[in-house]
């Protein structure tokens, strides 16, 4: 098989266009179309459906798109192995959060370009928070992600345990509650939220907290980017109950630890059989503790 075919078809499988995959691999587009109908002639199945809607992967493009990945990434494999001192090559595409000021993922990027200019990084969120970047790193649309759930709660992805870290609730100021050294989540469930959409990992770790103690709250505003939801108390809209490490203070907020002793984990995913770049970007980030299957 023509590599450059296999790459083709992982590139149109990633854009979900023939164009946009064409740009991807700097080549032109008619070049991408006949690489990968000439992939389709020698696997004698048709990969992708095509027609006004756009591109979508056919179920035997579904079940062949793994097998492309892990070819293209053992070729970076044997070409390290051919030159271990030549610079690590490929591309690692990184799913995350907004505005999580605990991990300074620019600065983190940064080094990892510094370490590995041959490596191309690609940054990008998921609109349905923690569930959403999982799926993508299972679907190879992520090489790896920030995962904002229990390592309990995906399957089928290494899991490497990046960071802890304890709910508090931010009230706004003069709140009955706010003079307290510490509330229970009993003690809010009353109260109008703001919070996360639902998918998200602190969402989806609070909601659970509420049900295993048998209490139900109103979310009466939904934002995506976490680190602003203090603001959102600040102008009255409601409380939140959010990782310590998901935000700062706001001028106009209480902030009081929980005594419920919630916890919220922050981890790392990725596939079974990550790629040298991805390992490599892997071995940047802060860890805690990991699972058996750690990455490093």
């Amino acid at each position: 098989m023509d590599m450059r075919h296999l790459a083709y078809a992982v590139a149109v499988a990633d854009e979900r266009s023939f164009t946009r995959a064409a740009r991807r691999v700097f080549a032109v587009q008619s070049s991408v179309s006949a690489g990968v109908a000439a992939l389709e002639r020698e696997l004698g199945a048709v990969l992708f459906d095509r027609d006004a809607r756009g591109v979508r992967l056919t179920m035997a493009g579904e079940a062949v798109l793994p097998e492309l990945r892990a070819a293209l990434d053992a070729v970076d494999r044997a070409r390290i192995a051919a030159d271990p001192e030549g610079g690590l090559r490929g591309r690692v595409r990184v799913g995350v959060f907004s505005n999580l000021g605990w991990l300074d993922l620019p600065a983190l990027v940064g080094a990892f370009h510094e370490r590995h200019p041959l490596v191309e990084v690609e940054v990008r969120p998921s609109p349905t928070g923690s569930t959403g970047l999982a799926e993508d790193v299972l679907r190879g649309r992520l090489d790896i992600a920030l995962f904002g759930l229990p390592a309990t709660s995906v399957s089928g992805l290494i899991v490497r345990r990046l960071t802890t870290s304890p709910f508090a609730a931010v009230l706004p100021e003069g709140h009955p509650l706010a003079d307290r050294p510490a509330v229970a989540l009993a003690e809010l469930a009353a109260e109008r939220f703001v919070d996360t959409p639902a998918g998200f990992g602190n969402r989806s770790t609070l909601d659970a907290a509420f049900a295993t103690r048998g209490l139900a709250r109103v979310v009466s505003v939904e934002v995506a980017d976490i680190g602003s939801l203090p603001d959102y108390v600040a102008a009255g809209l409601g409380i939140a109950v959010l990782p310590e490490i998901s935000f700062a203070p706001r001028t106009g907020t209480a902030v009081l630890p929980l005594s419920d002793g919630v916890v919220w984990e922050l981890n790392a995913v990725t596939r079974q059989q990550p790629s040298p770049a991805t390992v490599a970007f892997a071995d940047l980030l802060p860890s805690s503790g990991a699972t058996p299957g750690d990455l490093t």
